[in-house]
């Protein structure tokens, strides 16, 4: 990093980064794209070629994976993944060094990337830091800063060149001999790859790690075999049951039920709930019971939704096979009962994350939504909202959609308690900003709701409401008589991590913890 600018919400970011020049973020949409896609190496396949390998260990000599290379996955399978850590320790065991990983996201299951990182066979990962790989590079893991992306963010980053695949290793539940794949057949079923299409897309080389081949050709093709180079054949993918995180399980707290309900109720007082509604859910849950709520009043009203995305759950497979809803786009399964539905419902389609948020697209899914419900660790006074760090500064999850989803919905209602624990969730100023506040609208606790000033059609259209309606200052002093206030984070000057908004803007820094 040369040199420092503020941006337009007021946070200290590069303006190089990696010899690069970076623009700071400006607002929701005020930075379009630029320039032309990335260009991947042309590529073809004789008669004679046979693409099937049988270990991973194969496949990386087959790709001629060298020092230094740059190397990604996709996290469907969540926490029950195998894929990066079986690919890893083959990448250790050929003595290879310095690789820069860019997965979709990381979990707890990936912690012995820590180890490899601290022997120098990683040098970098740029993605989703979730729990202790976070943990660790908040500690100073990594030799330079990484990218923190959102969901649409990073296929913005790959089709614009400015993250460069070599190989991309890619889990399917099934799979063809010539690569054509999917993640909704077989025993290791995960359902919808839409975090992988974009790999599949710009990488110089793909590999699709399978453990279950199937003969040619496979009819539900979510990868096509013309963007495959090699097969690799594994006793195991990975675990479906690892799908079902923490962040996926629909909260029971009588006090964030409320959160939920209010949350609905809002959302029907705005006037936007009604025939042709489109909404997002969001992971967290509390987000995932307004999704159980919002069917509930849909169908006692007889609404019936245009479509859902997601993220999906069996909350949103009712929806869809009650009649509250007619379709579901879905680029990632949350549950095992989703993963069943998209092969069974004509009207559950798959989609990839290009097509959900990326904004430099020519239809980007999110911007077509009424609709989204989101949590966050914190939020603050100017509705600015934390999904990357705690209040101790600690990086441990990831951005998601989060930023895709309120910067393209035409409500975004942050569902969140007020206290977790006995810290406040309302703040005077975030420790991180991962979604800007100008695209924030609703804040629901379970103590009232708070709308952004800037919104007067809602301040309209909710006065009069039953609802406690609030400003989020009051929220605020609320937080703290209940929870006392919060020690300010012990930090550094040294980034540990960038926070590149949506449209390859620079949102945040985050700072190495002391």
């Amino acid at each position: 990093m040369t040199g420092t600018t503020e941006n337009s919400i007021g946070r200290t970011v590069p303006t190089e980064v990696r010899g690069r020049s970076v623009s700071p973020y400006a607002g929701v949409f005020a930075t379009g794209p630029a320039g032309n896609k990335a260009t991947p190496p042309l590529g073809s396949h004789r008669p004679s070629d046979d693409k099937v390998v049988d270990s991973i260990a194969e496949a990386i000599k087959r790709v001629d994976l060298a020092d230094n290379m740059t190397v990604s996955f996709h996290h469907h399978l969540r926490n029950g993944d195998w894929v990066m850590n079986m690919v890893m320790e083959e990448i250790e065991k050929a003595g290879l060094k310095g690789m820069r990983l860019l997965p979709s996201a990381i979990f707890p299951c990936h912690e012995p990337m820590i180890a490899m990182a601290e022997k120098g066979v990683i040098d970098l990962i740029d993605g989703s830091l979730n729990g202790p790989l976070g943990r660790a590079a908040s500690s100073g893991l990594f030799p330079e800063p990484t990218f923190i992306r959102s969901h649409g963010g990073r296929t913005r980053a790959v089709e614009s060149g400015e993250a460069h695949i070599d190989v991309a290793f890619l889990a399917a539940s099934e799979c063809d001999p010539l690569g054509n794949a999917n993640g909704v057949n077989g025993p290791s079923a995960f359902g919808p790859m839409g975090f992988a299409w974009i790999d599949a897309q710009y990488a110089d080389r793909v590999v699709v790690v399978t453990d279950n081949l199937v003969p040619y050709p496979v009819t539900h093709m979510s990868i096509p075999s013309t963007h495959v180079d090699v097969v690799a054949v594994v006793p195991q993918i990975g675990d479906p049951e690892g799908i079902m995180s923490g962040t996926t399980r629909m909260t029971r707290s009588p006090s964030r039920l409320l959160i939920a309900r209010y949350a609905v109720a809002a959302l029907a007082d705005s006037g936007y709930l009604k025939d042709g509604f489109s909404f997002q859910a969001g992971a967290g849950g509390i987000s995932l019971a307004a999704v159980g709520y919002l069917h509930q009043y849909m169908k006692a009203k007889g609404i019936v939704g245009s479509f859902a995305m997601g993220g999906i759950t069996g909350v949103v497979v009712d929806m869809l096979r009650e009649g509250t809803l007619e379709a579901i786009l879905d680029a990632q399964a949350f549950d095992l009962a989703a993963v069943r539905s998209v092969s069974e419902d004509p009207a559950h389609v798959e989609v990839s994350h290009y097509m959900f948020g990326n904004p430099h697209n020519k239809g980007c899914v999110t911007h077509q939504q009424d609709a989204c419900f989101l949590g966050a660790t914190e939020v603050d006074l100017d509705f600015n909202v934390n999904v990357n760090t705690h209040s101790d500064g600690l990086l441990l999850h990831g951005i998601g959609g989060h930023s895709d989803a309120a910067a393209g919905s035409r409500v975004s209602l942050i569902v969140i308690p007020l206290l977790r624990g006995r810290i406040p969730v309302i703040v005077d100023d975030v420790v991180t900003v991962s979604t800007p506040g100008d695209s924030v609208d609703i804040v629901a606790t379970e103590r009232g709701i708070a709308i952004n000033p800037v919104r007067d059609d809602l301040v309209d259209a909710l006065k009069g409401s039953d609802l406690p309606i609030l400003d989020i200052g009051d929220l605020r002093k609320m937080a703290i008589e209940m929870g006392g206030g919060i020690d300010e984070p012990e930090l550094t000057d040294e980034p540990i991590a960038y926070v590149e908004y949506r449209d390859g803007t620079m949102l945040d820094t985050i700072y190495r913890v002391k």
